[in-house]
């Protein structure tokens, strides 16, 4: 069943504590029961997209404002609603409050946006900053800057300190790694300007918060995209209070059940703080005359045909002396500002000065566009000249430091063209890493591919080298097979183990224990080459065997087939089959890698052909007496990964080959009693020797009578 979200306004648009609404709202989620696993979250800064991002970062039900209808207040007075479906309880709280730029609250509201900051940051855990990019890349000279300048000082000297988060969500298409650390700059650099009371004269910001900052795409623009953003940003609020988590420390929380009166004794210190009234008039003057000049020369920035033709310059590619022109246009419009601004009060002139921040902002995305196109065209570079070192047979290690160096230096070149001189941005920097990584990144996947490709090769050779000649000794089936693939095994990997360790030192440069490391691989590479190939052939052991059997049976020494006539003694031939046949089995029965002595021969002629094989030392007749040598799923003395023919299977493939080879054996049989056959109507020798002592008288007889 879907969770219900509760919400109720805690405190209406003049200030009134709804004390009768809270403690409902705290009884309908059950929030004494929690006990201090719960969290307060806050969520102030620029009304636009505000609410929208509550109700789908919580799925809670703010009003939204209406994007028809223009901008107008959506909250009015701060609401608070349980977050449905996060873990532990988690209570949200929309604040309507934007600082000093807002556009939907008059000057008379500043002190309940300036009170209702202040109790967000009293009870919160976390405090969601909501931030849009073109107005709000940092917090120096920004919106939200007075307000929280005076928050830090109210903090220090009203409460008890107790670390919260402050979370910094920027709708912005400007890359993430680029306005973090200028945002935490910023901060930094108010936090140390602030006055302290001197308990915490010495006090690191970091005592008291802890800064997370977090881009999403624009919800109007790309909705998609900006709830799986949100969504993944949703997943660290689970938890939130765990070591670790988004809530940080948690030190002096109070409990839920004192949560109530706690937020109403909270809200009336602050509400009786007379140190919150609004400026002096001629400092608000001041203020509002200095925006206006300020905010007029921005626009007049805006709509610069010199400005425009370079934005639009830099979206194809790199513009030769960008900083320089971007210099000049930001240079006359400042000196503008000076001038019309000069009678005002000098201070707030100087401190609302929001032209520069404004108008840097504004150029800051042409500013890191043009910086993309530095890096791009520096690591572009480095894979070219890398490639083409490398074609020239260049050693990898050697390369690579030369690519980079050139590379990195023309980076800093074109940064140096593109540097702004009004600005001080560590854009270039966070780039310069960026870059650093990414040639790294490439280097190490060329690294790794060309490796990995080297190991290929030498796989490959020791494939060639060492399948066909293995196939051709493993069935041949002698008795020294096994000697002769071992000899050839270490003989084909030390070539290549030779080489491959040659190459890896001169080329890669690779340390000790990585080349170790290869040079084994090879070693294993190659043993398996072995293993597969006499798996492959044991597989079809009853093939070679018949085979080989065929040979050796139906063909004489000279490779002529048997004519069975009765001078042919087929016991014997068969028997010579036989064990031609069964050393072929021993033979593929287990590998034989390391020289290690077995009686597989042995144990299978003297079990499978009859005691033929004789038998002659204490272990051969402990073999011969034994009354089922053949029962057993093992070899002794050979190991199970070894063991290519258990001792049962070879019983039972000598059977099914005894049974399929018959078949010869009885044609040969019976050929040879045919040829017997066809010869038994020749007469005795003695009577072929009568009848020709009798053809000769008879023809010697006439030729004696003619003479007389």
């Amino acid at each position: 069943m879907e969770e219900d979200c509760c919400a109720t306004q805690l405190i209406y648009g003049d200030g009134e504590f709804n004390a009768d609404g809270l403690d409902k709202f705290v009884k309908e989620v059950k929030l004494a029961e929690c006990g201090i696993s719960y969290a307060v979250v806050a969520i102030m800064g620029q009304s636009s997209g505000r609410s929208t991002l509550m109700n789908h970062l919580f799925h809670a039900k703010f009003r939204e404002m209406d994007a028809n209808s223009g901008r107008n207040q959506t909250t009015k007075g701060i609401w608070i609603a349980k977050c449905v479906g996060i873990e532990p309880c988690t209570i949200a709280m929309d604040l309507d409050l934007e600082g000093t730029d807002g556009k939907e609250r008059g000057e008379d509201d500043t002190a309940f946006e300036k009170r209702s900051a202040i109790f967000a940051l009293a009870v919160s855990d976390i405090v969601l900053i909501n931030m849009c990019q073109e107005s709000d890349k940092g917090l120096e000279q920004a919106a939200m800057n007075p307000l929280l300048e005076m928050v830090f000082q109210v903090v220090m000297h009203s409460f008890v300190p107790r670390k919260m988060t402050l979370l910094f969500v920027i709708h912005t298409k400007t890359p993430f790694e680029n306005l973090e650390p200028v945002l935490r700059e910023d901060i930094q650099k108010l936090w140390d300007g602030v006055p302290k009371p001197q308990a915490h004269n010495s006090t690191p910001f970091s005592d008291f918060f802890s800064v997370e900052v977090v881009t999403l795409s624009s919800y109007e623009e790309e909705e998609e995209k900006f709830k799986e953003e949100v969504a993944q940003l949703r997943q660290r609020f689970f938890h939130s209070i765990s070591p670790g988590g988004l809530a940080g420390d948690r030190r002096g929380v109070v409990p839920a059940s004192g949560f109530s009166f706690t937020a109403q004794q909270i809200w009336k210190v602050i509400k009786e703080n007379k140190d919150l009234d609004l400026p002096a008039h001629k400092v608000m003057v001041a203020t509002v005359r200095c925006e206006e000049i300020a905010n007029r020369k921005f626009n007049q920035l805006i709509y610069d045909g010199g400005w425009l033709a370079l934005k639009e310059a830099v979206q194809t590619g790199p513009v030769q002396g960008f900083g320089k022109r971007l210099s000049s246009i930001l240079s006359t419009y400042l000196s503008e500002y000076d001038m019309e601004g000069i009678y005002f009060d000098e201070g707030v002139r100087n401190s609302k000065r929001l032209l520069e921040s404004k108008a840097l902002d504004f150029v800051y995305p042409a500013y890191t566009t043009m910086l993309g196109h530095v890096h791009s065209k520096a690591l572009e570079g480095f894979k070219v000249r890398l490639e083409e070192l490398l074609n020239k047979r260049e050693g990898f290690t050697s390369s690579v430091r030369t690519c980079t160096q050139s590379s990195m230096l023309e980076f800093d070149k074109g940064c140096a063209d593109a540097a702004i001189q009004q600005a001080n941005w560590d854009a270039s920097r966070v780039i310069r890493e960026k870059l650093r990584r990414d040639i790294d990144a490439h280097a190490s996947s060329v690294y790794s591919a060309k490796l990995s490709e080297l190991n290929v090769n030498y796989e490959k050779q020791l494939s060639a080298s060492l399948t066909g000649p293995v196939e051709a000794l493993l069935e041949s089936g002698e008795k020294d097979t096994w000697a002769s693939i071992r000899k050839l095994l270490n003989r084909e990997t030390e070539v290549a183990v030779s080489k491959f360790s040659s190459i890896a030192v001169a080329d890669f440069e690779l340390d000790k224990e990585t080349i170790a490391k290869m040079l084994q691989h090879l070693r294993d590479y190659s043993r398996n080459v072995v293993v597969k190939k006499a798996t492959e052939e044991a597989a079809k052991i009853m093939i070679l065997m018949k085979d080989r059997f065929s040979r050796v049976f139906n063909y004489d020494s000279d490779s002529m087939p048997r004519v069975w006539t009765e001078k042919e003694d087929i016991r014997s031939i068969t028997k010579d089959a036989h064990s031609a046949s069964m050393k072929l089995l021993s033979v593929m029965a287990a590998i034989r890698l390391e020289e290690k002595p077995d009686d597989i021969e042995k144990i299978l002629f003297s079990s499978l052909m009859d005691g033929t094989v004789t038998v002659s030392s204490s272990q051969d007749r402990r073999i011969e007496t034994s009354a089922y040598p053949l029962a057993s799923n093992t070899w002794e003395e050979v190991s199970s990964e070894d063991t290519l023919i258990t001792p049962v299977q070879c019983k039972s493939l000598w059977r099914q080959f005894k049974t399929e080879t018959q078949y010869s054996i009885t044609q040969a049989i019976s050929a040879q009693e045919a040829y017997k056959r066809s010869n038994n109507w020749l007469p005795p020798p003695w009577a072929i020797m009568a009848m020709a002592v009798l053809a000769f008288n008879q023809f010697m007889l006439p030729r004696l009578q003619k003479k007389k």
